[in-house]
């Protein structure tokens, strides 16, 4: 018997990673100092692996993982690539995207662990979120490093 209830959880989180994904490569194409590139780069496999990591989850349980993201990670992305063209693109504005999106993400997980999950999905779960906090923290510390350079 399927367990909709944590396919459905579950499948919003791939969502969530693959917008994490495409953010953070649009981020990366984007960025200036080769540092940023690479670490924007990286996050991007780290967001594919977790969702990878999730949809292997879905189809244990009999579901169809998804397997894009969101419309509104969508229009996030359009949004970066419109704010980049009028700005010019610059580290600090690639920063202070991809934290946004990271609060989303961590919203994403902190509402998924409110969900009554199987103890097995709920330690994956948990173990993932403390990705997205650090990825998020990480990104903030830049964020705040170059708005102190650009002052």
């Amino acid at each position: 018997m399927k367990d909709t209830h944590t396919i459905n959880t579950l499948n919003k989180l791939i969502e969530t990673c693959k917008d994490g994904e495409y953010g953070f490569k649009a981020s990366a194409d984007h960025a200036v100092d080769p540092q940023i590139k690479q670490l924007f780069d990286a996050r991007a496999q780290d967001c594919r692996r977790a969702a990878a990591e999730l949809q292997t989850l879905v189809v244990q349980r009999g579901g169809k993982p998804e397997d894009s993201g969101t419309a509104s990670g969508s229009v996030h992305r359009g949004w970066v690539a419109v704010k980049g063209t009028l700005a010019g693109y610059s580290d600090l504005a690639m920063l202070e995207e991809t934290e946004r999106g990271e609060d989303t993400a961590l919203k994403a997980y902190r509402e998924a662990l409110k969900e009554d999950l199987p103890i097995e999905i709920r330690s994956i779960v948990e173990a993932q979120l403390q990705g997205v906090k650090r990825n998020h923290d990480q990104i903030r510390t830049l964020r705040d490093q170059h708005k102190a350079t650009a002052t």
